[in-house]
């Protein structure tokens, strides 16, 4: 397994992580679906176990995976080994009674929550998990100087902004000044990675780090799904509510996920490699943290560790892909 540093910091991380997201189940904030189908803790301690065996030392979580239970699970398996690992949590999309996430004294209430969740002394990285900071941007202020307060306590090591758009991103970088990004990312959409983009300049010129989630584009990537038989998801997944797996776009996406196979091959392993290797053929990457329930699925993704594309591939990948968008 291969070590990126992250931003300016001495904290190098796997470029393969484990995002924690599915850990949390079916979960709602204030009536939104929020979650993923539940898992089952065995299959994930086996999954996270043969992880760590394999050099992946990032798990990124949140508190409102599950509301606590993806921090709580995540500490449970790894017992005395949390210390030897990186792990990321965020606030922000977990309100409580607080009227917006982001008032600081929520934000510090949360913190210390995911300590108390994680049983752990700080937080390696501790990112807003979105660029909405109320109206006229009310809580940024406040919300920026309790994260870096938590900072000199030694509560947090990072600081990190997630966000979903390039106009947050352009905003909050120069007033949070975060070492690490983190957003989606895959060949299907690299819009904050590509050439002249105005985040990946901002990446540049700030030395700051890009974690992306969603790098197997929560499994289309891998050819998961038929545009004849389109999955049905429970109420409490967030992906109920997406139009990334209706029949149209699963028949707009089967041509490209055909001239991968081609390529590079039709397994699992094969596509996993493809998808994730193509985002770490970006310098500005720091790791690809895809999501799991299970060993057969890290065991797939792990696959694709120290088999880097060549600029070919990469090229082939990026025209593949270019201008293609879900209906």
């Amino acid at each position: 397994m291969k070590y990126r540093k992250l931003g300016k910091s001495n904290i190098e991380v796997s470029e393969i992580g484990l995002g924690c997201w599915t850990m949390g189940g079916l979960n709602w904030v204030n009536g939104t679906p929020n979650g993923w189908a539940n898992v089952d803790e065995k299959e994930v301690a086996e999954a996270v176990n043969y992880a760590l065996e394999k050099g992946v030392n990032h798990f990124d979580n949140a508190d409102v995976y599950g509301n606590g239970r993806a921090e709580r699970m995540l500490s449970r398996i790894l017992g005395n080994r949390s210390k030897d690992v990186v792990i990321a949590t965020k606030v922000g999309w977990f309100p409580g009674t607080a009227e917006h996430a982001y008032e600081p004294q929520h934000i510090r209430h949360q913190c210390e929550q995911s300590l108390v969740n994680l049983k752990r002394d700080y937080i390696d990285i501790y990112y807003f998990h979105h660029g909405d900071f109320g109206e006229n941007d009310r809580y940024l202020d406040a919300a920026v100087e309790v994260m870096y307060r938590l900072k000199e306590e030694g509560k947090i090591r990072l600081i990190g902004q997630s966000a979903y758009s390039n106009k947050d991103f352009e905003k909050l970088i120069p007033k949070v000044k975060p070492e690490v990004l983190q957003s989606f990312a895959s060949a299907i959409d690299d819009r904050f990675l590509a050439d002249g983009t105005p985040v990946r300049k901002l990446l540049e010129a700030n030395k700051i780090s890009f974690i992306t989630f969603g790098p197997l584009a929560q499994g289309l990537l891998l050819g998961k799904y038929d545009k004849n038989n389109p999955p049905k998801f429970e109420a409490g997944d967030h992906r109920a509510n997406s139009n990334r797996f209706t029949p149209e776009n699963l028949s707009k996406l089967e041509p490209k996920i055909e001239a991968l196979k081609q390529r590079f091959g039709s397994s699992p392993e094969s596509l996993s490699r493809a998808a994730l290797q193509y985002l770490l053929h970006y310098n500005v990457v720091g790791g690809v943290i895809p999501g799991f329930r299970n060993l057969k699925q890290v065991i797939v993704n792990l696959e694709a560790a120290d088999k880097p594309l060549t600029s070919e591939d990469f090229l082939f990948m990026k025209d593949l892909f270019k201008g293609f968008s879900y209906q």
